[in-house]
């Protein structure tokens, strides 16, 4: 029989798991889960997944493909036919030249850029985030062995850095400039002038690699998505991240895919083929579908998604104390709750977002995010990727509740 020190050293994880932390989202996903299995009513305003259901189009495409029989592995970066219609839509929608061989396909976007993240860092190497991120950047890039590196913004500066924000950062570890846009959480959009000022700045630094996740490129209001990797004297150096996720309702597929120059490619490929190999052919196969569809046929989820922007901005707004910018792209609002820091409703005192967001989930069963694990601990992470009715009733909710703290 295995004595206690014994288990103790078989259930020791490695110091690789240890630099991890579990995922934001996720785990206010799972708390919800377990409040509503206790019977409470709660309106989860925390995942950043579409209400839609994948367009029927796209779903006749992945039904052909059972009766076809693509029921058997496929070539590690994805079928040949995936990647031709990949590389038609970079060129129709961002104007960026990859050939197949340049593009990889993966297990959902968030593969992709640990595809590239493995690939690219050594120990030590930095990668710059421009604040707020995504919650995964950061420790993907602690499971590469790189040091994330964060670039302060704030919701006056609508959570945008500048080219001398970016530069004041740079040292001589520095290899990666990692960024979303449309960005999740604050849903920002950087314009062509913005892109080509901190493109300029970058010619200096000609080591440095941009990785542009670009997954919410379908729900940008400004109607002008601009891609970096557009840019010339970029073209050798910029990796652009997309998907099927957000755009096309296909979050379950699990599909992502890189552009990028074939040395890297052909390493993410290496990488992947150790890992998981190809994704699911039957995946693979609706997204050729969706992909070579003209963009006008999900623009209908858009159009939703700015209604209920402008209806949650116009509901936040009754909220003292609330501070949100006017996001122009994905389906979130970010907005700054630091007012509420430091107050209390008797029994509880709110001394950061964190808190906040527990007691509003414990208090009124609304999920949010907070705002730490994006870099911006000031704020929350508020989905309006819900029905208009559950949107109502939670910031109905929330404004009660936060009523209570005084």
């Amino acid at each position: 029989m295995a004595t206690e020190n014994q288990k103790n050293k078989m259930t020791k994880v490695s110091d690789r798991l240890n630099r991890l932390s579990e995922s934001a989202t996720l785990a206010m996903a799972r708390m919800s889960r377990e409040l509503k299995a206790e019977g409470k009513d709660v309106i989860a305003l925390s995942l950043g997944e579409p209400d839609f259901d994948t367009p029927d189009f796209i779903k006749q495409a992945a039904k052909k493909a059972v009766d076809d029989n693509f029921s058997h592995y496929t070539p590690v970066p994805g079928l040949l036919e995936l990647r031709k219609a990949i590389s038609y839509k970079f060129k129709r929608d961002n104007g960026l030249d990859f050939r197949p061989e340049q593009i990889v396909v993966s297990t959902g976007a968030k593969q992709s850029l640990a595809n590239v993240c493995l690939s690219l860092l050594n120990p030590g190497d930095e990668v710059l985030l421009p604040a707020p991120y995504w919650v995964s950047y950061a420790d993907i890039v602690n499971l590469a062995e790189g040091t994330p590196v964060q670039i302060s913004s704030s919701v006056n500066k609508d959570f945008k850095v500048s080219a001398s924000q970016i530069e004041e950062k740079i040292t001589d570890k520095t290899k990666i400039l990692m960024f979303s846009s449309p960005c999740n959480p604050s849903g920002s959009v950087y314009t062509k002038e913005e892109l080509t000022d901190i493109a300029k700045m970058l010619e200096k630094y000609p080591n440095i690699f941009i990785i542009s996740d670009e997954i919410y490129e379908h729900i940008n209001f400004t109607n002008i998505h601009f891609s970096i990797g557009s840019i010339p004297h970029l073209k050798d150096r910029v990796i652009t991240v997309n998907g099927v996720s957000k755009g096309f309702a296909m979050t379950g597929w699990r599909v992502g895919f890189i552009g990028a120059p074939l040395w890297i490619a052909k390493a993410c490929s290496k990488i992947q083929g150790q890992i998981t190999s190809g994704t699911c052919a039957i995946s693979q196969k609706a997204t050729e579908t969706a992909v070579s569809a003209d963009p006008s046929e999900v623009m209908f989820m858009k159009d939703i998604f700015l209604k209920r922007r402008n209806l949650v901005l116009e509901k936040l707004k009754e909220i003292k104390g609330i501070n949100c910018n006017i996001p122009q792209g994905a389906f979130y609002l970010f907005p700054d709750v630091s007012y509420y820091f430091g107050k209390a409703d008797g029994k509880i005192t709110i001394n950061s977002s964190d808190d906040l967001c527990m007691y509003l989930l414990n208090t009124c069963y609304v999920a949010l995010v907070a705002g730490t694990p994006f870099g911006n601990p000031e704020c929350v992470r508020i989905s309006y990727a819900a029905s208009e009715e559950n949107l109502l009733e939670a910031i109905g909710r929330i404004k009660n509740q936060l009523s209570k703290l005084k």
